[in-house]
């Protein structure tokens, strides 16, 4: 075992944030429902989106890698079965269920890590009822037999849209016309958001109805070439890290994009960051930082970094309705309050949040827990710190961004191995 040692030293500088791993998600799925050849654009090859082109690949379809970019051979023919390892990824694991079910594919799905205890009730509970045999003892292996029917699919808002992304690549395949009802509204609207923007981009029509969405069946999705945008819930660690102290500038982002984390940018303002768009960039810098209450509910991932930005301001930050965070590659609530508390932060944990208390941030050791998010966000937080910050579990950020500590250094942090401390 090993930890990343990071002292303290504000980052400075200017980059580019990693492509979306979200849009890289949806635009390879996308292409892989083509009946013909496409070019996904801008791709950081992490152990996530490996997952997913893998899963396509199971089903049919073929990727091929050129540079940063991927070619990609719609479906052909698929198999009659298929055995799909989602590794770590929840986005592979729900979106692809549904999409090999409207196939018509036997399929059984296993994973690594926290994966196999994911809630999967919504998928066991929905898909029998239109026409697919399940099989699972509450996680994975989760097994699949049967062709998916159009219909009614009625499920509650207050889950992972991952559900929901997945029923939308789905039902467009089906012969028939399909609705989905939400019975609760929804949270993480903006990953819905995307889902559907990728879809229009693709050729597929999906129409907005009360409560939820009526999707026509018997649909194509139209080979292309296609572009991924930067990441803002990567970015969100370095405008955090800008607002500690730095002086960073992000380039590529989009101001309009669909992505529902670009919020990170009103929420550092609420922090009191100092943030502007020149010529541009969205440059971030320092401000009197004052804690606030924040809801997560619509912005789920952007709470280890909220988190971390909340210990160096003045006064109590309250994060709420964040309670599906306990099933993510970690409990990031409980690994947060934990962090946080090895770091001298005064921190309360809620069953849906947290409540943060800043000031003074010391040096120590704390645990990543395997968990990608997690050890970025102590990752910048040591920035601030007043002494070496050492973080167990480091090697986690290949799931999402295998370059993270590469960009840290090119802002000036300052990092290492030791393989000594674990």
């Amino acid at each position: 075992m090993s930890a990343a040692v990071i002292s303290p030293g504000f980052l400075r500088g200017s980059l580019c944030p990693p492509p979306s791993k979200s849009e890289a998600h949806r635009l390879l799925i996308g292409a892989c429902l083509t009946q013909g050849q496409s070019r996904v654009e801008n791709i950081a090859l992490s152990d996530d989106i490996r997952a997913t082109i893998r899963g396509m690949e199971a089903l049919g379809a073929s990727a091929e890698p050129k540079g940063t970019d991927f070619c990609l051979q719609g479906l052909g023919t698929p198999p009659a079965a298929a055995e799909i390892n989602c590794m770590e990824s929840g986005s592979t694991l729900r979106f692809l269920i549904p999409i090999a079910a409207a196939l018509g594919v036997s399929a059984r799905f296993t994973g690594q890590g926290r994966l196999p205890l994911r809630p999967m009730e919504t998928y066991r509970e929905l898909l029998p009822r239109h026409g697919v045999d399940v099989e699972t003892a509450g996680g994975l292996p989760f097994t699949i037999r049967g062709a998916l029917q159009p219909g009614l699919y009625s499920l509650p808002g207050n889950i992972s849209s991952q559900f929901i992304t997945g029923l939308l690549f789905a039902l467009p395949l089906l012969k028939g016309d399909s609705r989905i009802q939400l019975t609760t509204p929804l949270e993480s609207a903006g990953y819905v958001e995307m889902t559907l923007e990728t879809l229009k981009q693709f050729g597929v029509t999906v129409h907005s109805a009360p409560g939820g969405w009526e999707i026509r069946g018997g649909q194509q999705y139209m080979p292309g070439v296609f572009q991924t945008e930067p990441d803002w819930s990567q970015a969100a660690f370095f405008l955090a890290a800008g607002c500690m102290g730095g002086e960073i500038a992000l380039t590529g982002l989009r101001p309009a994009s669909a992505q529902g984390d670009r919020a990170i940018l009103e929420i550092c303002r609420r922090f009191g960051g100092s943030l502007s768009w020149e010529e541009g960039k969205l440059c971030c810098g320092p401000g009197l930082l004052a804690g606030c209450v924040v809801d997560a509910s619509q912005i789920p991932d952007l709470v280890p970094a909220i988190a971390a930005l909340a210990a160096v301001s003045k006064g109590t930050t309250k994060i709420t309705g964040a309670a599906r965070l306990r099933m993510k590659e970690s409990d990031r609530l409980a690994s947060m309050a934990r962090g946080l508390s090895a770091l001298g932060v005064c921190v309360r944990e809620q069953a849906d949040g947290l409540t943060i208390q800043g000031g003074p941030v010391s040096g120590g050791k704390v645990d990543g827990c395997g968990d990608h998010r997690i050890v970025m966000a102590f990752s910048v937080l040591a920035t601030a710190a007043a002494g070496p910050v050492a973080i167990i579990g480091w090697e986690s950020i290949r799931k999402s961004y295998p370059n993270f500590y590469e960009d840290f250094q090119k802002l000036g942090g300052r990092v290492y191995v030791d393989h000594s401390i674990g």
